[in-house]
């Protein structure tokens, strides 16, 4: 296949738009994913487990009993 006249290749602009996604993925990961606002927002994994895996019914919290 010969490339167009007057404009750019196929392989071209396919290589130019993969590489714009590229850029504009890693700035939104960047922006958005890589570290949280503060260090006292991390969440233990274990815990962050047993939200995602476990029941999906709160437990009843446990009652004060006064004497």
């Amino acid at each position: 296949m010969r490339p167009r006249r007057g404009g750019m290749s196929l392989t071209l602009a396919i290589t130019l738009a993969l590489v714009l996604k590229v850029i504009l993925l890693t700035l939104l990961y960047q922006a958005f994913f890589a570290a949280p606002q503060a260090k006292k927002m991390r969440v233990p994994a274990a815990q962050v487990e047993q939200h995602l895996l476990g029941n999906t019914a709160p437990s009843p919290a446990p009652k004060d009993h006064q004497p």
